[in-house]
């Protein structure tokens, strides 16, 4: 088979990006499609923008491996290229004594993840921080940070183009085909429709990779999870914060709780919350942020009454069901599916961000074992 190009990166996200800059600085021919007409426009950028610390995930999943070690990469990665950044610290919060023991797992699950910073607060020793705050108890974090993602996306995709990597926009992606000796044929729709010849297929799709993953003909269907959508809202406070830390309440069993982060900006924003939708919208419903402040009020009973403005909303792309685990990342290579050549990366939601230049090593690790 005749190549047209070495490597193809389908999506344009914070995780297709940084995979497209690690490929192209190996010495991989890439060209990096997305439909949309530019860089991050879906998950990259309605998100929290927060640097993770790796506390919640399970011991040796990929989520608590590639979170730890990506948090590490993507401070250093800052700093080198004046990413604006603030590593603020997060206070998680427990509303009543019953809730000590969750902090108490929840610092064990961190210390198993290889996240030793974590200490213990109580409730005086945390107002001492955050006069605002309402709590018995509160873990702090130092680690937990927040970043200009775009800011970040930027310097990826430059990064890639300096290694000679190549951009299509407006470019979405019809099948593929894989053959048996090794390779792809890919097709592209578009105002130029084209079909090129590659030896390396990453399907970095985001909320559409399984969708997509479907049409590559040659990749056993039963390797392909089931994509759910997860929509959250957020919702900005109007006026000054009283905090300079993000919070955080203990959480929930359908997540992590409606917390408050920060923007570079210093403005807060509570969200996400949880909402299963079926297709994808972006549209957001002010009458949600009545939930809201009964649960900011647990750990902020200041709030004020009509002080929460829509924002915006995000969908998480999940590979796991309302009422069922979350599913760890599952990232498919050869040794899973037995496609050469061809890496599927499913459910890459929060801390995907934070595990960018992580996730894309471990790609480029899977590519190199074939």
């Amino acid at each position: 088979m005749t190549e047209d190009i070495e490597c193809i990166v389908i999506g344009a996200g914070v995780v297709g990006l940084a995979i497209a800059r690690a490929l192209a600085a190996d010495g991989y021919e890439v060209l990096v499609t997305e439909q949309a007409a530019g860089i991050g426009t879906g998950t990259s950028s309605r998100n929290s923008e927060v640097i993770h610390a790796g506390i919640y995930y399970p011991a040796q999943s990929l989520k608590a491996k590639l979170c730890v070690q990506g948090k590490h990469m993507l401070y250093d990665y800052c700093r080198q290229r004046h990413i604006a950044h603030q590593q603020l610290g997060k206070l998680i919060v427990a509303s009543t004594d019953s809730e000590h023991e969750a902090l108490e797992l929840i610092m064990t699950k961190a210390q198993a993840n290889g996240v030793n910073d974590l200490q213990w607060l109580n409730a005086h020793e945390a107002q001492a921080l955050e006069p605002a705050l309402s709590c018995t108890a509160a873990l702090l974090s130092p680690s937990t940070g927040i970043i200009d993602s775009h800011a970040l996306m930027l310097a990826y995709q430059g990064d890639a183009q300096a290694c000679g990597a190549d951009f299509a926009f407006h470019c979405p992606f019809i099948q593929a085909q894989a053959f048996a000796d090794g390779g792809f044929e890919v097709s592209f729709g578009g105002v130029d429709p084209m079909v090129l010849r590659c030896r390396v297929l990453i399907n970095a799709a985001g909320l559409s990779a399984p969708a997509l993953a479907r049409r590559i003909q040659g990749l056993p269907a039963a390797k392909v999870p089931t994509a759910y959508l997860c929509k959250g809202s957020y919702f900005n406070l109007q006026g000054k914060s009283p905090f300079a830390r993000l919070i955080y309440p203990v959480p929930q069993q359908a997540g992590l709780g409606v917390h408050l982060t920060l923007d570079l900006a210093g403005q807060a924003k509570f969200g996400p919350d949880t909402q299963w939708v079926e297709q994808e919208n972006y549209d957001i419903d002010p009458k949600r942020s009545q939930d809201f402040y009964a649960a900011v009020r647990r750990y902020w009973p200041e709030l004020p009454d009509n002080a929460l403005q829509p924002a915006y909303t995000g969908i998480r792309p999940k590979i796991s069901g309302p009422n069922e685990p979350a599913a760890d990342f599952c990232i498919s290579a050869h040794n899973d599916h037995g496609v050469t050549g061809l890496v599927n990366l499913f459910g890459i939601e929060s801390p995907g961000l934070t595990a960018s230049m992580a996730i894309a090593d471990h790609v480029k690790a899977l590519l190199a074992r074939h």
